[in-house]
Parts: C-alpha cells; structure tokens; sequence
C-alpha cells in the first residue's frame, strides 16, 4: 500500500472529520461543564470532575473496552441505536465519536474551569448584581475567549493522534474507523518504516505546528496583560 494512495487519503479525511466533530461537541459540553464546576463547591460537581478526569490517568484500551460495552447492544448506546434502526453504536463513527469525546474532554473543561475560576467576581465588581447568564454571556465568556481557542486546539489535536480508544470501540474499518494512526501502526507491524516514517512525521508536524500556536497564544495573552489600561 503506498503512503500516498487513496485509501491513506481517506482515512486521513475520516481522522480530520473525526476531529472537528469531536471539538465542536467538546466546547458545546466542555464550556458550561467547566462554567458549572467553577461557580459550584458541592460534592456533586467534585464527582462529576472526578469522573471527567478518569481518561487522564486510565489505560485508552480499558477506557475504549468501557465505552464499548455502554455502546453494545445490551448497553444503553444499543437502546439508543435502535431508535434509528441499528443494533449498536459500537464500530461506526457515531461511536468513535462518543469514545474521542470522553477521552478528550479534561484536556477541554480542566483549563477553561481554571479560567473562569480565576476570573472570579474580579469581572463584575463594576456591574453591580447581573444575572449568572448574563455574566457568563458579556463578561467572563468573552474575557475567556483564548482559553475556549486553546481548549478547541488541544481537543483537536488529541483526538487526531487517538488510537486506543478508538480501535476498541471502533475496530479498524477502513472507510468508517480506520484513522490515521492505525495505519502508523499496521506499517510499523509490517516492518514497512518508510511509510510509518512519514505517517508519523506529518503528525509530528502537525502536532509542533499546534503547539507552538499555542505558546503564540499565550504570549499574546502575557502581551495583553502587562499593557496599562
């Protein structure tokens, strides 16, 4: 298989659709989880970041096999699959969505939680008494903006280098589930280094090009900072 044909092509396109999907759900969730964990101090909301945080420290085989037993058909992603007419969520793309989604979402809601925590009531000092919607909508929203890009980044980002996870819920169906780094790994198994080699480049690329955006990001920030007003 040559590293250039159509079918790297089009698992290159389904990894690129797998990841903006996955971004635009995480800010979506992502942003009022992290609203709601910051402003709330009860026990509820410590479990909730508990278990948002489990993907960090938990094997992506075992957080992929989790997934697809909730996405089986005995599971609750079965009941839900049903209602259009599928046995299971399990090894389609709907599927390795759900899974790209838990697995990124502490790399989304942690730093934006830690932003509007550090924003505080700094913001509001001004306005007087203002509804939490409305805080949220023209104050500590758009003051947390570059955090919002940065999240959106480190998803993306995530969810293109993915393999664990989604390989257990997934499967390597080319066309469907098969992303780009399972073909790293199948060039690799068969001792095939130019192709893995440049596979593996074009995301080692990619992912200095992202992080040095983000360092950008975070210098203008510091720029912004130290400016008088």
């Amino acid at each position: 298989m040559d590293v250039f044909s159509a079918e790297i092509a089009q698992s290159v396109a389904l990894t690129i659709e797998l990841a903006s999907v996955t971004t635009v759900i995480l800010l979506v969730i992502g942003v009022p989880l992290a609203w709601w964990q910051a402003r709330s101090k009860t026990l509820l909301s410590e479990a909730v970041a508990t278990l948002i945080a489990l993907p960090l420290v938990l094997p992506p085989t075992a957080l992929g096999f989790c997934v697809l037993v909730l996405l089986g058909p005995n599971g609750p992603g079965g009941v839900l699959a049903s209602l259009w007419g599928e046995r299971t969520l399990a090894f389609t793309f709907a599927g390795i969505v759900i899974g790209s989604v838990l697995s990124a979402l502490p790399l989304v809601v942690q730093p934006i939680r830690n932003a509007f925590v550090g924003i505080g009531d700094r913001s509001l000092e001004t306005t007087g008494r203002v509804s939490s919607l409305y805080a949220f909508i023209t104050i500590r929203g758009p003051l947390a903006r570059l955090e919002f890009v940065k999240a959106a980044i480190v998803g993306f980002c995530h969810t293109i280098g993915t393999f664990g996870v989604v390989m257990m819920i997934g499967g390597n169906i080319p066309g469907r589930t098969k992303v780009l780094s399972a073909y790293v790994v199948d060039y690799v198994q068969a001792s095939r280094w130019r192709e893995a080699s440049v596979l593996a480049g074009g995301m080692v690329m990619f992912a200095f090009a992202a992080i040095f955006t983000l360092s950008l990001i975070d210098r203008h920030r510091a720029r912004r900072g130290t400016e008088p007003s």
